[in-house]
């Protein structure tokens, strides 16, 4: 069956873009309010399970598309990196509840700051990449994932030399120099997705 319209990979794309931005929302606030309860660490995983569905559907529109709008690879791709922010964000709520931790710290909410910062200028990244006549727009978007991860670094590498410095409980290094790193890695996420979509424009342009 041949789908008629390329449109539904952008749409499909569009859909996997607002429940990453729903799910750093959603993680912004646990750790605001130190609130990973199992019920709303249950509520993380089903956005991270619709991920999953969102990103099997693309590689089923896929095998069952003839005329794609840009390279099979590169949606292939590109659904796959979109899926591992989500997978990055339940990783960490997750483990934030394990480690029992009832108070994260400062560092940890600027984190999921940057986190949700990240995945909105993603939004608007992948929005703009249906139309060729908005590529300055896509290519800014890019730009400021990038500024944003790198704002991620410095934050993570701030937090850890903190950690070390000021906690006294070893444990408690080991829990949160894993949750500091992990929030890092949400945001190489997002611009391994960044550089895909420049790729994806240089290629198509």
């Amino acid at each position: 069956m041949f789908l008629p319209k390329e449109v539904k990979f952008f749409d499909l794309f569009d859909k996997q873009a607002e429940n990453i931005v729903r799910a750093a929302a959603f993680y912004k606030k646990l750790v605001d309010n130190g609130d990973f309860t199992p019920e709303n660490v249950r509520e993380m995983h089903e956005l991270e399970h619709y991920g999953d569905e969102l990103t099997h559907t693309t590689i089923n529109t896929l095998n069952e598309t003839f005329i794609t709008p840009f390279d099979r690879e590169d949606i292939l791709a590109l659904a796959n990196r979109l899926d591992d922010i989500v997978d990055g964000i339940y990783l960490i709520s997750n483990r934030f509840h394990l480690y029992k931790i009832q108070k994260p710290t400062e560092f940890s909410r600027k984190l999921a700051a940057t986190i949700e910062s990240t995945t909105k200028a993603l939004q608007k990244a992948l929005a703009s990449l249906r139309s060729n006549k908005n590529m300055k727009e896509t290519l800014h978007q890019c730009v400021e994932i990038n500024r944003l991860e790198n704002e991620g670094d410095v934050l993570r590498d701030e937090a850890i030399s903190s950690l070390f410095e000021n906690e006294k409980d070893p444990l408690m290094v080991i829990k949160h120099k894993e949750l500091y790193e992990l929030a890092e890695l949400v945001t190489d996420s997002c611009e391994h997705v960044a550089n895909l979509v420049e790729s994806i424009l240089v290629k198509n342009n």
